[in-house]
């Protein structure tokens, strides 16, 4: 005659409570481990290198504002005060524009890389190219607004990118504001290569090195500079999932990071499953 459903050997009986808790206990250790290793993996490789004052180099200066209220002049000549310009997430670009070097492919590389981001021109962003060399005409940089439109061979509007000059106060004042270092040398100049990131009201998010620019590595900026609601959450899933390494001056993939969330939630779904099938077989026994 069969037994009834209630009359489990006590062997079994016995150790099917503690189940829950030996994954329990098995849980909390892989939490431990994880959150060591990506602890420890989130390190920074060491301090960003940083040019003396008045040396050629950039002396970053991530949480600080620029002064908004310098006047530079646009393509037309016309007087602007930069915060009728930076009234969101702003990619600025010191440069010179008779540079044929670097100044020239930072730009013409940006260039080729707004096309490749989701972001909208004019609307979610937009880029100043800020000259740094007093002798230089607006007339200068109307020519080059029109190479570098023109390079993306893809509509942009005229008011997404804005070319500026100014006189030698109002430069020092910004490459002060922005610790970014240059020197004449004859009718050149010494200087770093960096694309600098600024949120609406004036703050340095990050500063971008290179005369080539990926377009993850700007969209994300762009993404830590946005303001409003969606912008904070998108956001924090950006920070948490990515890392800016300032060794390799790129975003990575924070790996362990996410593959540990992955690894928390699945076993902690399992437990709750075995949980509740245990609870079910219990009360099936009853009955």
């Amino acid at each position: 005659m069969a037994e009834p459903c209630s009359n489990i050997p006590r062997s079994t009986a016995g150790t099917a409570p503690f189940m829950p808790l030996c994954l329990a206990l098995l849980l909390a250790a892989l939490l431990t481990f994880v959150h060591g290793e990506a602890r420890s993996a989130e390190k920074a490789p060491g301090p960003v290198p940083v040019a003396a004052e008045g040396a050629v180099g950039v002396n970053e200066r991530l949480g600080s504002r620029i002064p908004l209220d310098i006047t530079f002049r646009d393509e037309r000549g016309t007087p602007v005060r930069l915060s009728d310009l930076v009234t969101g997430p702003t990619i600025m670009l010191p440069v010179y524009f008779s540079c044929t070097n670097v100044c020239y492919n930072l730009q013409w590389g940006l260039a080729q890389t707004l096309p490749k981001i989701k972001s909208r021109p004019g609307e979610d962003y937009r880029v100043i190219s800020v000259n740094f060399d007093e002798n230089e005409a607006p007339e200068l940089a109307a020519k080059f607004k029109r190479v570098y439109l023109t390079a993306m061979h893809t509509p942009f509007p005229l008011d997404g990118w804005r070319f500026l000059t100014g006189d030698a106060e109002n430069i020092r004042r910004l490459t002060q504001a922005v610790g970014y270092g240059f020197q004449r040398r004859g009718r050149d100049f010494l200087h770093p290569v960096a694309s600098l990131i600024v949120a609406g009201d004036g703050t340095f998010v990050r500063y971008l090195y290179g005369s080539t620019v990926l377009p993850k590595d700007l969209a994300l900026a762009l993404i830590e500079a946005r303001d409003g609601t969606s912008g904070a959450t998108i956001r924090k899933m950006v920070e948490y999932c990515f890392t800016f390494d300032p060794g390799q001056k790129t975003y990575v993939f924070n790996i362990l990071r996410v593959s540990a969330t992955v690894v928390i939630l699945c076993t902690g779904g399992f437990l709750v499953f075995l949980i509740l099938t245990g609870r079910k077989r219990k009360n099936i026994s009853k009955t």
